[in-house]
């Protein structure tokens, strides 16, 4: 499943105690810390209703890497290749 990062950017200064209490369920205790959750409905609602205090930024989960060996038929096919430009 995929992962949120969630930075707390502006003080919770001068807005209602629940937005305050969102902030803090959240897991953000101090300005600019930046916390991971992962991509669910309660974690879209609670950042929705702190949308102007937080940045969100999608996190995505690393693709495997394609092997970097090729395979012994495309080694073999290369050899050959080389061979007959010689000859």
């Amino acid at each position: 499943m995929a992962k949120l990062r969630i930075k707390w950017v502006k003080s919770s200064i001068g807005y209602p105690q629940d937005q305050k209490d969102t902030i803090r369920v959240l897991g953000l205790r101090k300005l600019q810390q930046t916390v991971e959750h992962e991509d669910q409905p309660s974690i879209r609602g609670m950042i929705r209703k702190v949308n102007h205090l937080v940045q969100v930024l999608p996190i995505r989960s690393p693709e495997p890497e394609a092997s970097s060996e090729k395979s012994v038929g495309d080694r073999n096919k290369k050899v050959e290749e080389t061979i007959s430009e010689t000859l």
